[in-house]
C-alpha cells in the first residue's frame, strides 16, 4: 500500500478514535448520573425504564469500547506494516472495504467465512 493511503487511513482511524472516546466518555456520563437514583422517591415504573436505559447505553458503551480497541489495533498495523493484509490469508483487503472499516482485519471472503462458522 502506498504511504499517501497509509497517511489517509492512519488519518481516518485518529478521527474516528477521537469521535468514540468523545462518545464513550460522554455516555458513561449520563449512564453514571442515573445510577444513584432513590427508589422510594420514583414509581417503580420509571426506576424500571431508568434502569433499562443504564443497560442499554452500557451496552453501547462496550460496543464503542471494542471498536475503539480494533482501531488501535489497526493503528499499530500501520506502523508495522501489516495494514491491509487479512490476518487469514494474507491477501491484500479491498480499499473500498477499508473505506468503509478501516480497523477491518479480514477481506470479505475470510470475514464471510468467520461469520458463517460462527452462526
Amino acid at each position: 500500500m502506498r504511504k499517501a493511503d497509509l497517511d489517509r487511513f492512519k488519518k481516518l482511524l485518529l478521527q474516528k478514535r477521537d469521535i468514540l472516546t468523545g462518545n464513550v466518555s460522554q455516555m458513561q456520563d449520563e449512564a453514571l448520573k442515573g445510577g444513584g437514583q432513590d427508589v422510594s422517591v420514583d414509581h417503580m415504573a420509571d426506576f424500571g425504564s431508568d434502569n433499562f436505559e443504564q443497560d442499554f447505553t452500557l451496552g453501547l458503551i462496550e460496543n464503542e469500547q471494542e471498536t475503539i480497541r480494533e482501531i488501535d489495533e489497526a493503528l499499530e498495523r500501520i506502523e508495522q506494516g501489516d495494514f491491509g493484509s487479512c490476518e487469514v490469508c494474507e491477501s491484500a483487503i479491498p480499499l473500498p472495504r477499508l473505506r468503509v472499516i478501516p480497523w477491518a482485519k479480514l477481506c470479505i471472503e475470510c470475514k464471510r467465512k468467520t461469520e458463517s462458522e460462527a452462526g
